[in-house]
């Protein structure tokens, strides 16, 4: 319980963070789309709901916001006639690139005398108790606000 006590808090204030420093004016929920892209290639809405465990709904209203800034593009999803993939654009990996480089000099302030093996087993950890909940059903959620 002390975990969760300290990742809630952690989580809302880093994405309050990005928030606050996103250059670009990309929202938390845009930076997860224009990430998840950028690590994976093009996906469908459904995928990148699944993966970040958000609804359809809230990823479609993300995309449909990088869109109008010309951040994403639909193209045809050979698989699936209704369900096109998004891609980044040009202008989405250089704008992702560089709210991440940001990230990156923020979050190396929290080294200290943090070893390579603490950050290992945080990640380790963490990842367990995620699976922990892989039964959660997230289908409908929204983000916390």
């Amino acid at each position: 319980m002390e975990v969760f006590a300290l990742v809630g808090p952690l989580y809302r204030r880093v994405q309050r963070r990005i928030e606050l420093d996103a250059a670009q004016g990309i929202s938390v929920g845009m930076r997860a789309v224009l990430d998840l892209l950028r690590e994976n290639g093009p996906m469908t809405v459904p995928q990148m709901g699944r993966a970040q465990s958000l609804s359809r709904q809230f990823v479609q209203r993300m995309v449909n916001d990088a869109a109008e800034r010309k951040l994403v593009e639909s193209i045809p999803n050979p698989a699936h006639q209704r369900s096109s993939l998004i891609r980044l654009t040009d202008d989405g990996h250089a704008a992702i690139t560089a709210v991440t480089a940001r990230e990156h000099i923020l979050l190396r302030q929290a080294g200290g005398d943090l070893t390579d093996t603490d950050v290992t087993a945080c990640v380790r950890v963490l990842g367990r108790m995620l699976e922990l909940f892989d039964d959660v059903d997230v289908s409908n959620a929204e983000p916390p606000r």
